[in-house]
């Protein structure tokens, strides 16, 4: 297995790291404004959310990102 000792989002899951971002914004409403996807704005679930960041690179993309700018700010 392969170490990556510079990358923040080694070893971590993806629960994790929304439940973070929820933490972090106060809720779905504010973490949907920051990232505008629709399992973030119409009937979010913790479950519907990481189904759909699974299947959909993009979007799991922007999750990371916003994960990554705020380890920055913290």
């Amino acid at each position: 297995m392969e170490k990556q000792p510079n990358n923040p989002l080694h070893g971590k899951r993806l629960d994790a790291i929304l439940e973070e971002l929820l933490d972090y914004y106060g809720g779905w409403k504010p973490l949907g404004q920051q990232i505008t996807i629709n399992c973030f704005l119409d009937n979010p679930s913790l479950k519907s959310s990481l189904t759909f960041l699974r299947k959909t690179p993009w979007a799991r993309k922007k999750v990371e990102d916003l994960y990554l700018e705020v380890l920055v700010k913290s």
